[in-house]
């Protein structure tokens, strides 16, 4: 099987050597592992491979995190130490095929089915709140049989896709598809609002914002929208009593250390707790049944207990790393939509990890933002994978050789 190759004009092919040595490596028999990838592994960008080993450190130390958080509540509460990482692991394994799917697929297939998509989570959504389970005063999920599935982390891809979708031709799109597509993630942000969950919308709304920012919109019609997110998000705080009751015990959760503030009084002491290098892997206390949810909200304030303000640090410059590879991605993409997926990405990936970070340090009111790849939960972990993926098939499509309209280069007799 031969691999594919763009064909586009002169000005946007890639270089003649590459397209060269593409054709050499074609009519090579490919190995299994070959015929997996969607190009050989020495044609893949710098940035695809990091990304990949990004990925894959991400995953494993998130594990190893998790591992710490849970053991004790496990073990105490359930009787083995390893249930939730046994299940994390499980999710995990299943997370890294929708990875390796995601990269395979042809982008431009990925974005012309992204529409219905975001309907069809539309739809979900909107059932957890007739048939969802309840938690917490929010119903956010929906119980098939063993599985529990939370719609709005897994519409998160489609939302990005579709983004790229509506603002890469906005300039030359329909009004009334304009109209559609925005009363579409009008919608979806109303439902989630109506879970109630403020965070997820609040983090749906600001990929959305930024995917329009870098496609060029007017910044009066930013404004604008930033201004009415503003107050719609205002509005849920003061209609739904238990968000109002996190701002105020945010504000000054001392107040209440035993009731409403105890949840981000007991992330700070574990924060403070760590100092400079921490206590040491494995050797956090608040995790002791002293921090609540310690493995999946909170689990920041359990790694930084642990790692200290220096483990702290690297986190942040994980993050860094990430952010500035996924805008070396953008950059290198040959179309508008690509790169307006790439940037929406890694809006996702980097801004839900610093909103997580904000909430556990008390910079921000209390969440229900999962930690991307650290936190239990196999919905986030799927998701979150998904969406690295189509950043690593975005640089990929950087190249030129895949992607596209494309056709098939026949291995050919001659050299």
């Amino acid at each position: 099987m031969g691999h594919r190759i763009l064909e586009q004009s002169p000005l946007v092919t890639a270089t003649a050597p590459r397209r060269r040595i593409a054709r050499e490596r074609v009519r090579q028999r490919p190995g299994l592992i070959q015929r997996l990838m969607p190009l050989p592994w020495a044609l893949w960008p710098a940035e695809a491979r990091l990304l990949v080993g990004l990925a894959a450190f991400w995953s494993l130390a998130g594990l190893l995190v998790l591992v710490s958080a849970s053991w004790w509540v496990a073990a105490r509460e359930i009787g083995d130490g390893a249930f939730y990482v046994k299940r994390q692991a499980i999710w995990l394994i299943a997370s890294w095929s929708l990875f390796s799917l995601a990269l395979t697929a042809n982008l431009r297939n990925c974005l012309r089915w992204a529409g219905p998509a975001l309907w069809v989570g539309c739809l979900l959504i909107a059932a957890t709140l007739m048939i969802g389970t309840t938690v917490n005063g929010a119903s956010r999920w929906l119980v098939l049989g063993p599985l529990q599935i939370q719609p709005s982390e897994l519409v998160k891809p489609f939302v990005v896709l579709q983004a790229a979708n509506l603002f890469a031709p906005w300039c030359r799109m329909r009004l009334d598809q304009k109209l559609l597509w925005l009363g579409s993630f009008g919608g979806l942000l109303l439902l989630i609002l109506k879970q109630p969950n403020l965070s997820t919308a609040a983090l749906i709304g600001l990929t959305l914002w930024m995917v329009a920012l870098a496609s060029g919109i007017r910044w009066r019609s930013l404004l604008g929208t930033a201004i009415a997110g503003g107050a719609l998000g205002t509005a849920s705080i003061l209609i739904n009593e238990y968000q109002r009751l996190r701002v105020v015990s945010f504000l000054d959760p001392w107040a209440d250390p035993m009731g409403d503030g105890y949840q981000l009084v007991q992330s700070l002491l574990a924060i403070g707790s760590g100092g400079l290098t921490g206590q040491g892997y494995g050797l956090s206390t608040q995790k002791l049944q002293y921090l609540p949810i310690q493995s999946t909200d909170f689990i920041y304030a359990v790694f930084a207990e642990e790692f200290g303000f220096v483990g702290s640090v690297v986190l942040l410059l994980f993050l860094m790393l990430v952010a500035w590879v996924g805008l070396r991605v953008a950059l290198r993409c040959r179309c508008n939509q690509t790169r307006l997926v790439a940037i929406g990405c890694c809006t996702i990936l980097v801004g839900q990890s610093i909103l997580n970070i904000a909430v556990a340090s008390g910079a921000m009111p209390t969440t229900g933002l999962p930690l991307p790849l650290v936190s239990y939960g196999g919905n986030s972990l799927m998701s979150s994978l998904v969406i690295l993926g189509l950043l690593v098939r975005c640089s990929l499509e950087s190249t030129g050789l895949i992607g596209g309209r494309e056709r098939k280069i026949r291995p050919s007799g001659r050299s």
